[in-house]
C-alpha cells in the first residue's frame, strides 16, 4: 500500500553527526507489516543516548541512522493486526523500546514464546535492524514506523510536548523509583539535576516520598532544585562535610551522573540500612567503587534502563493525574543540529524537545 507521505529526517552518516552535522534527507523505513503503526511526528525529545549513538561513543553506530526515541505524534496508518486499540488520529508516543522479547509487561527471561530464536537479537528504536530486515529509524524526522506493541496512547490532560521526554528520560527514573518502593515512608536522594535528575525529583514527589533531596556539585543549582520541589539541596562542591552530615540518610538514591570522576563511594555512604543506589547515568568508562562502601548496612548498587510499555502507561497516567510538568524547552526540528550541540554543552533546562 502506497502512502502519500515521505519518510524524511536528520540522518547521521558518520561520527561528525554528533558535532551538528546530520543531513536532512529522505530514507527508507522498515518494510510495512500489519502489526505496525505509522506516526506523524509532532514532538521528538533529545536524549543523551542520541549523542552517544551519533558519536559511536558506546559502540560503533550503524550508519546511516536517524536517532530519537522520545516520539509523540498522531497515528496516520494502523495495521490490521496492530495492538492497543489505536485508531488513526490518536495522539500516541513511542519510547526507547527494546523488543528482545514482546512479553506483555516487557522482556521475560526465560522467553516463553514458541518462536524459534525469538529473543536472539534485540531490536531498539533506532540504530538497529528489525526482524524483517528493515532499519530502525528514530524520531528526528517527519514520520516514524514502529511495531504497535510499543505505541502508547497519550492520556487526555497531558501536554504532548511534556509526554515526549517522558518516553525515555521520564521512564528511565520512574521505573526504578516505583520498583524500589519510592513513596510514603521513604527518603529519596537524586544525584545530578539535569534531564534525568529533574524527572527523578518530579516523580519521587508525585509518588509521595517523605523527603526528596537534590544532590549536585554546584551551589548555583540550589534555586532550581527547590523550584522543582526538592525538600533540600546538597552541593557536594560547596557544602563542607556533606558526606558526613548526610551519612545513612536515604533509602533510595537515583544517580544520573555520567562522569566516571564523580565521588560514587561518598554517594553510597549516604544510604541507610538496606538502602539502594540505582545508577541510570551511563559513563563511557568504568566507575570507581569500593566494595566496603556496600558491605556496611547491607546496601545495594543496581542499575536500570527504560521501562516496559505497562510502566510507561502507568507513568503517563500519574503525570496526567498529578499535573506533573517537566521543564521543557521547545526547538524547531530545523534546529536539530544546533540543539544537539547545545545539549552536549549542558545548556537545556532541562530537556530539549524538537517540534515539527
Amino acid at each position: 500500500m502506497a502512502t502519500d507521505y515521505k519518510f524524511e529526517g536528520w540522518v547521521g552518516k558518520d561520527k561528525s553527526s554528533a558535532e551538528g552535522k546530520m543531513v536532512w534527507t529522505e530514507y527508507e523505513p522498515k518494510p510495512w507489516e500489519e502489526t505496525d503503526i505509522d506516526i506523524k511526528i509532532e514532538y521528538s525529545g533529545i536524549c543523551g543516548s542520541d549523542i552517544h549513538t551519533l558519536s559511536s561513543g558506546w559502540s560503533p553506530a550503524n550508519y546511516p541512522c536517524v536517532v530519537g526515541h522520545e516520539i509523540v505524534g498522531r497515528a496516520v496508518r494502523v495495521g490490521s493486526k496492530a495492538e492497543g486499540n489505536i485508531k488513526v488520529g490518536d495522539v500516541v508516543g513511542v519510547g526507547a523500546q527494546s523488543d528482545s522479547c514482546l512479553g506483555r509487561d516487557g522482556p521475560c527471561d526465560p522467553c516463553s514464546h514458541d518462536m524459534e530464536n525469538y529473543c536472539s537479537k534485540p531490536v531498539i528504536t533506532y540504530n538497529s535492524t528489525h526482524r524483517n530486515g528493515g532499519k530502525a529509524m528514530g524520531g528526528y524526522a517527519l514520520y516514524h514506523r514502529c511495531p504497535s506493541h510499543f505505541v502508547i496512547k497519550i492520556p487526555p490532560g497531558l501536554d504532548p510536548a511534556f509526554a515526549a521526554p517522558m518516553m525515555c528520560g521520564g521512564v528511565t527514573v520512574y521505573s526504578p523509583l516505583k520498583h524500589f518502593g519510592a513513596g510514603p515512608g521513604k527518603k529519596v536522594g537524586v544525584v545530578g539535576l539535569g534531564g534525568l535528575g529533574h524527572f527523578a525529583v518530579l516523580f519521587a514527589k508525585a509518588l509521595k516520598a517523605d523527603e526528596v533531596v537534590g544532590i549536585s556539585r554546584k551551589a548555583s543549582k540550589r534555586k532550581d532544585a527547590l523550584a522543582l520541589g526538592c525538600d533540600e539541596y546538597i552541593a557536594t562542591g560547596d557544602d563542607a562535610d556533606w558526606e558526613k552530615k548526610n551519612a545513612g540518610r536515604f533509602d533510595i538514591i537515583i544517580s544520573t551522573i555520567s562522569s566516571p570522576k564523580a565521588p560514587f563511594n561518598d554517594y553510597v555512604d549516604l544510604l541507610g540500612l538496606d538502602g539502594t543506589m540505582v545508577q541510570v547515568g551511563a559513563p563511557e568508562e568504568p566507575i570507581p567503587l569500593s566494595a566496603f562502601s556496600l558491605i556496611a548496612k547491607r546496601k545495594r548498587l543496581t542499575g536500570s534502563s527504560i521501562g516496559s510499555p505497562k510502566e510507561i502507561k502507568e507513568m503517563l497516567e500519574l503525570a496526567a493525574s498529578t499535573g506533573l510538568k517537566p521543564w521543557v524547552e521547545k526547538r524547531p526540528m530545523s534546529e536539530a543540529n544546533q540543539a544537539i550541540v547545545d545539549m552536549e554543552e549542558g545548556k537545556p533546562r532541562f530537556r530539549y524537545v524538537l517540534v515539527n
